[in-house]
C-alpha cells in the first residue's frame, strides 16, 4: 500500500508548464508527488475550489540587509524582508551580496550568507555583486564561488561602484570562463552627470526632477552598449529593470541577432508613470527609483514586449528606505534629488500587482503570469527544483483567491519600510495561502514563518549557456 501523503490539494485549477489541469496536487515532505484525480489519503487537506494553484514567487532581483552605493544600510533585514514576500506569495528571493570597496569576494559572500542564515524566512541565493576587481585572490574566489552555486554576478555602469568597459568585458570573460550570468544594472554614467548637474545648477533640485536626471538616452545608449559585449564574448547577460520603449526594442533587436540576452522589467515602469514623482514637498521622494519611471507609452511597450518574450520576467528590485531621517530624508528636509537614497519596497506587493493586471484585468492570464513570476526566474537563474508545479519539484505553491480586492493602505506592508507605494489601489487576487516546501508560510493573513527557517539555493548550473558560434572575431 502507497505511503500516505503529507498534504493534498483537492479541486484547485492547477497551473503548470503545460496547461491549467482542474485536478488535485499531493505533496509528500517537501516536493509535490503526484498532480491527478484518486490520490489518496493525507495527513492534511486544503479545498482549492475556485482557486487557482500556482507555484510559489521567485523574485529575482532585491535589495536586503545592504548597503546602499550611497553608504546607507536599507530598511529591511532578512527577517522583514522575507516575511513580507511570504505574505505577498513568494517563497524564493534572489538578493544581493554586495562587494564593498577593498572586501574579498569569499567574506562578502560569507557576510551575506551570515545575514541570511540569521532571519530569512523563504528560501533564497545570491547575486554577488562586483565592484572592486583589484582585491586579492579576486578571479580564485570568483572561481571558487561559482563552482559551488554562486551562479549570478551583478555589474553597474553608473553611480559610485560602476565598472569601466575594461573591467565589464573582464567580468563578462570570467563568467564565460566559469560559467555564471552576469546581471547589468545599464545607465551611462557621463550623461546621467551631465543632466544632474544642469538641474542642480538651475536651482531644479525636488523629487519632481529625478525623472529628468536619469535621460531615457542614459539607459538606451548603456543597454545597446552591453548587448553588443553580450555577443561579442558570448556571454549570457541580464539586464535589469527595463523601463523605455527604446531600451525593449533594442533587446529586442539583440535577440534576433542571437545575442545572449534577456531582460527584465519591475511593476513600477509597468503601472507608475514619472508622475508619482511629483508631489508636495518631497512626498515624491517615496517614488524615487533608478532608472525612474517613464511614460504611459513606455508602459504600452513593456507589456508588448512580455506578451512577445522580449522581456523575460518581472522582479520587484525591492530597494526599501523608510521615509524618515534613517532613509530617504537623510540629508534633511530641504534635500535635493541626488541627496535622496533610491528605491521603493515591492517584494510583497509585486505578486498581487501583476495578477490584477494579468489575470484579473485579463491582460495574459494564469499561466503567462506564473511564467514571469515564477517559472523563467527559475530556469534562467538555475533554481533547479523551483518555479514549476510538476512531480519532483520543491512544494513551494500559492493558492490565489481571484475573487478577493484588497485596496493598499498608506502603511499595511509587512516589511520594515513604513510606507506603501501603492497606497489606494486596489487589486483582485490575492494569495490566500502560501506553502514552502510542504508547510504552510501564510494562511488567510497569518503568518507562520520562523528566522532562519529558509534555505540557500544551490545553483549547480544555469540554462542560459553560451552558444559557442561564430560572434567571437576579436577574442584573443
Amino acid at each position: 500500500m502507497d505511503e500516505e501523503n503529507d498534504l493534498v490539494i483537492r479541486d484547485g485549477k492547477i497551473v503548470t508548464p503545460s496547461g491549467i489541469i482542474h485536478s488535485d496536487m499531493a505533496i509528500k515532505g517537501t516536493t509535490i508527488s503526484a498532480i491527478g484525480r484518486n490520490l489518496g489519503d493525507a495527513k492534511v487537506n486544503i479545498s482549492a475550489h475556485g482557486k487557482f494553484v500556482m507555484p510559489g514567487g521567485i523574485d529575482s532581483h532585491a535589495h536586503i540587509e545592504q548597503m546602499s552605493g550611497m553608504g546607507q544600510m536599507n530598511a529591511d533585514t532578512f527577517e522583514t524582508a522575507t516575511r513580507s514576500a511570504a505574505m505577498g506569495g513568494t517563497t524564493s528571493v534572489i538578493s544581493f551580496a554586495a562587494q564593498a570597496t577593498g572586501q574579498t569576494l569569499s567574506d562578502t559572500v560569507a557576510d551575506y550568507t551570515a545575514r541570511a542564515r540569521r532571519g530569512a524566512m523563504i528560501d533564497y541565493a545570491f547575486h554577488i555583486t562586483i565592484t572592486d576587481t583589484s582585491v586579492s585572490n579576486f578571479e580564485d574566489d570568483l572561481a571558487q564561488l561559482v563552482a559551488t552555486g554562486h551562479r549570478s554576478l551583478k555589474i553597474f555602469t553608473t553611480y559610485n561602484i560602476q565598472l569601466n568597459d575594461q573591467k565589464i568585458l573582464k567580468i563578462l570573460a570570467l563568467a564565460r570562463k566559469y560559467g555564471a550570468l552576469v546581471c547589468v544594472h545599464a545607465e551611462n554614467d557621463a550623461i546621467i552627470s551631465n543632466a544632474k548637474e544642469q538641474l542642480l545648477s538651475a536651482g531644479r533640485k525636488s523629487p519632481r526632477y529625478h525623472a529628468q536626471s536619469r535621460p531615457r538616452i542614459a539607459e538606451i545608449e548603456a543597454v545597446e552598449r552591453i548587448c553588443q559585449f553580450a555577443q561579442y564574448l558570448d556571454q549570457p547577460v541580464m539586464l535589469f529593470h527595463i523601463s523605455t520603449s527604446e531600451s525593449a526594442s533594442a533587446v529586442k533587436v539583440a535577440q534576433a541577432r542571437n545575442a545572449p540576452v534577456w531582460a527584465e522589467t519591475c511593476p513600477h515602469y509597468l503601472l507608475m508613470t514619472e508622475d508619482a514623482l511629483d508631489k508636495p514637498g518631497l512626498e515624491g521622494a517615496k517614488f524615487m527609483c533608478s532608472p525612474p519611471q517613464r511614460t504611459t507609452v513606455d508602459q504600452d511597450s513593456l507589456w508588448q514586449a512580455l506578451k512577445e518574450g522580449t522581456l523575460a520576467l518581472v522582479s520587484s528590485d525591492h530597494a526599501p528606505y523608510r521615509y524618515d531621517e534613517t532613509g530617504k530624508l537623510s540629508a534633511g528636509p530641504d534635500a535635493a534629488f541626488n541627496e535622496i537614497a533610491n528605491g521603493l519596497p515591492g517584494l510583497e506587493t509585486r505578486l498581487p500587482l501583476m495578477f490584477d493586471a494579468m489575470v484579473s484585468r485579463g491582460g495574459q492570464g494564469p499561466q503567462a503570469f506564473a511564467q514571469i513570476t515564477a517559472t523563467a526566474p527559475a530556469k534562467l537563474y538555475g533554481l533547479q527544483k523551483k518555479g514549476a508545479l510538476v512531480a519532483g519539484m520543491d512544494a513551494d505553491i500559492v493558492i490565489w483567491d481571484p475573487e478577493r480586492k484588497v485596496t493598499y493602505g498608506s502603511n499595511d506592508l509587512n516589511d520594515n519600510v513604513g510606507y506603501n507605494p501603492w497606497e489606494g489601489r486596489t487589486v483582485t487576487g490575492w494569495p490566500a495561502h502560501v506553502i514552502l516546501r510542504g508547510e504552510s508560510l501564510v494562511k488567510d493573513g497569518h503568518f507562520f514563518g520562523s528566522a532562519g527557517a529558509g534555505n540557500w539555493i544551490d545553483r549547480p548550473e544555469l540554462a542560459t549557456k553560451p552558444s559557442g558560434g561564430s560572434q567571437q572575431e576579436g577574442r584573443t
